[in-house]
C-alpha cells in the first residue's frame, strides 16, 4: 500500500498467513483468517467466525483496541464500486443496535466484489 493511499483513507489487502501469525493470540483455537486489510496502521480482519477491527492508538501504536463483531450481528451491508473519476470503492456494514454503518474505503486495485463475496458467505451462513 502506498503512503498516498493510506493518507487518503484507502485500505489494501495483506497476507493472511502473516496476519494469522501476528494475531494468533486473539483468535479462537479453530478460528482462521480468510482476508485481512490494512488502513494506515489499523486493520480489519475477516475470520471464519467474526469480523475483527484492529485500532492502533497513540503515536507509537502500542496501545491497541480489538473490536470483535460476530457475523450474526451484521444486519446488512453494501458495496460501491470505483468509477471513472471516483477511484475509491467503499464497503458499508450495518451492525444491529447501530443506526450508522461502519464505512471503509478501498483503492481501486482491490477487488471489491471478492470482499463482498467473503462477507456474504459468512453473514448469510448465520
Amino acid at each position: 500500500m502506498g503512503f498516498f493511499d493510506g493518507m487518503m483513507g484507502n485500505a489494501s489487502e495483506i497476507n493472511t498467513a502473516e496476519a494469522q501469525r501476528e494475531f494468533a493470540r486473539i483468535l479462537a483455537g479453530n478460528e482462521k483468517i480468510d482476508k485481512a486489510y490494512k488502513l494506515i496502521r489499523d486493520l480489519f480482519i475477516f475470520t471464519n467466525k467474526r469480523l475483527i477491527l484492529v485500532d492502533k492508538q497513540g503515536l507509537t501504536g502500542k496501545k491497541v483496541e480489538y473490536h470483535s463483531i460476530p457475523y450474526k450481528s451484521i444486519t446488512h451491508f453494501s458495496i460501491e464500486t470505483a468509477g471513472s473519476f471516483d477511484l475509491d470503492a467503499e464497503l458499508k456494514i450495518w451492525i444491529s443496535g447501530n443506526a450508522l454503518p461502519l464505512q471503509k474505503q478501498f483503492n481501486k486495485n482491490l477487488n471489491i466484489y471478492e470482499l463482498q463475496t467473503v462477507l456474504a458467505e459468512y453473514v448469510l451462513a448465520n
